[in-house]
């Protein structure tokens, strides 16, 4: 049974983070319209340095929320 408490941390969870979800997929969207080699010049090696930091962030991330999940605290009773 979930308490009203908890109710209101999942609903405010999901107005942020799809929110946030949002913002960062509008990101990558606009990061898209770089790739018009009529507009921008740009080597191989940008591209991978670009990608590479994006994919690190993202695992870096998605860790942060594996943890929570997988965290026991202590207790003594």
């Amino acid at each position: 049974m979930t308490s009203d408490g908890e109710r209101k941390k999942t609903e405010r969870f999901v107005k942020i983070a799809e929110k946030r979800t949002e913002r960062v997929l509008d990101s990558l969207r606009l990061l898209g319209q770089c790739s018009n080699r009529r507009s921008y010049r740009y080597s191989d090696d940008q591209i991978n340095k670009i990608f590479r930091e994006i994919r690190r962030c993202i695992r870096q991330t998605e860790e942060k929320f594996r943890e929570t999940k997988s965290k026991k605290s202590f207790r003594l009773h």
